[in-house]
C-alpha cells in the first residue's frame, strides 16, 4: 500500500472534502495523493468502512444543490483513496508509510480528538498508543529516526487554531516519551502544523463508504513556513489570516443554525424538521432575514467587512434552502448552550471591540436567556 497523504479519520465529511479535492486534482493531471485512510479509533463497528476504501472503482460522492441559477445533481466516484488501515490492527504498516512515504497528514478525529490518555507512555512499531496526539507523536518519532523528511500536517477538526492546538498536544505526548531535544528541534524545523478552516455540509452517509454533500465547499489553509496544499483546487485557499473566514462561517452560517435550533426547541416543532423545512415557514424566514439584515450585517460592517458579509449571507441562505439536503435541526441542536456562547455571544463581544454602536436586541436576548437560566454556555 502507498500513500503520500495519510488521512486519520474515516468521516463522511473528509470523504466529500479533502479526498474529493485530491481526486479532482488527479483527474486534472496533477501529481496529488494518493490517500491512505486510517481508522484512528480502532472501533470494530467501522471495519467494513475501512475495508471498502480499497475498492479500485472508488466510492460515490453525490453533490446536490443550487449554484446561482443552476441545479447541481451529480455523482463523482472518488478514486484518490487507495486503501484503508486500522490503527488497532495495521500499526506496523501505518508506521512504515508514515516514516517513509507520507508527505501530508490530514485529520478529522472529532471534538475530543486532541485529548490525551494516561496510558500513552510507550512508543512501539507494533502497537498503537491510545489517543490521536500520542499516535502522531509516536509516528513522528519513528519518522525522525528513519527518513527525517519534512512533513505538512493539515488538521480539519473544528477547533480554532487547530494546527497549533494539535502541535501542543503532540509535544505534550512526546514529552511523556522522554524524547531528546533533537527530536523537538526537528519537529519545529521540519514539521509544519497548519491552522485550517473547513466548510461543507455533508448531510448523509452512503454505506459502506460515500456521502451526499452540497456544492459549496472551502478549505482555507493558513500560510506559514513549510506549509503547502496537497493539490491545487478551486475550493482550497491559502491565506495569511484565517480570522475573516472563521468569523463569516461562525457568525453567519453557524449563528443562523443556532438561532434556528433555538426557535425549533422553544416552539416545540417537529423533532425531524430540517433546516429547509423550518425556513418554509414564512414567519421563521422573515425573522431570520431580519436578524441577518438588522443585527449581523451591521455588526460585520462595524468591523469593516460589510461587502463580503452581504455576499456570504446570500450564499448561506442558498445553502440553507438546498432542496436536496435533509439537515436535521435536532442534530444542529446538540450542545446548544455551548453553541450559543461560541456563535452568538462571541459575535456580540467581537463587534463590541470595534467601539461602534451595535443594536442587536434579538441576539442579545437569546444570549441573556442562557446567562440568566444558569446554563454554562
Amino acid at each position: 500500500m502507498t500513500g503520500k497523504i495519510l488521512q486519520f479519520g474515516t468521516s463522511r465529511f473528509l470523504q466529500a472534502h479533502a479526498a474529493l479535492f485530491v481526486h479532482e486534482a488527479r483527474e486534472a493531471g496533477q501529481d496529488a495523493g494518493p490517500i491512505t485512510i486510517i481508522q484512528a479509533s480502532g472501533s470494530a463497528d467501522r471495519n467494513g468502512r475501512v475495508a471498502a476504501f480499497g475498492n479500485p472503482d472508488g466510492y460515490p460522492i453525490v453533490i446536490r444543490g443550487v449554484e446561482g441559477s443552476d441545479v447541481i445533481d451529480k455523482t463523482v466516484m472518488v478514486r484518490s483513496v487507495t486503501g484503508g488501515l486500522s490503527a488497532s490492527t495495521d500499526w506496523a504498516e501505518i508506521s512504515r508509510l508514515f516514516a517513509e512515504e507520507a508527505e501530508f497528514i490530514v485529520s478529522n478525529t472529532g471534538d475530543t480528538g486532541y485529548q490525551l490518555s494516561a496510558d500513552d507512555t510507550i512508543i512501539s512499531e507494533d502497537t498503537a498508543p491510545k489517543s490521536f496526539p500520542a499516535k502522531l507523536a509516536a509516528l513522528l518519532c519513528l519518522r525522525w529516526k528513519s527518513s527525517g523528511k519534512a512533513l505538512v500536517v493539515l488538521p480539519c477538526e473544528l477547533v480554532t487554531g487547530n494546527g497549533q492546538a494539535l502541535k501542543k498536544a503532540v509535544v505534550e505526548s512526546a514529552r511523556r516519551y522522554d524524547l531528546p531535544e533533537d527530536f523537538f528541534a526537528w519537529l519545529d524545523r521540519d514539521v509544519a502544523f497548519a491552522d485550517t478552516l473547513v466548510d461543507r455540509i455533508v448531510s448523509e452517509a452512503i454505506e459502506p463508504v460515500g456521502a451526499v454533500a452540497e456544492p459549496y465547499a472551502i478549505w482555507v489553509i493558513k500560510n506559514a513556513p513549510g506549509v503547502r496544499a496537497p493539490c491545487t483546487h478551486a475550493s482550497i485557499v491559502l491565506a495569511d489570516d484565517l480570522e475573516p473566514y472563521e468569523r463569516l462561517k461562525l457568525h453567519i452560517l453557524n449563528l443562523g443554525h443556532t438561532w434556528l435550533a433555538e426557535t425549533w426547541a422553544s416552539e416545540g416543532r417537529d423533532r425531524n424538521e430540517t433546516v429547509r423545512e423550518i425556513l418554509a415557514d414564512s414567519a421563521v424566514r422573515t425573522r431570520l432575514d431580519a436578524i441577518y439584515r438588522d443585527e449581523v450585517i451591521p455588526g460585520f460592517a462595524a468591523k469593516g467587512m460589510e461587502d463580503e458579509t452581504r455576499a456570504y449571507v446570500a450564499t448561506t441562505l442558498d445553502r440553507f434552502l438546498n432542496p436536496f439536503l435533509n439537515h436535521r435541526i435536532a442534530d444542529i441542536a446538540q450542545h446548544h448552550a455551548q453553541k450559543v456562547e461560541r456563535r452568538i455571544a462571541a459575535f456580540l463581544d467581537w463587534v463590541e471591540t470595534s467601539g461602534k454602536a451595535h443594536d442587536a436586541p434579538v441576539l442579545k436576548a437569546l444570549v441573556a436567556r442562557y446567562s440568566e437560566s444558569g446554563h454554562q454556555a
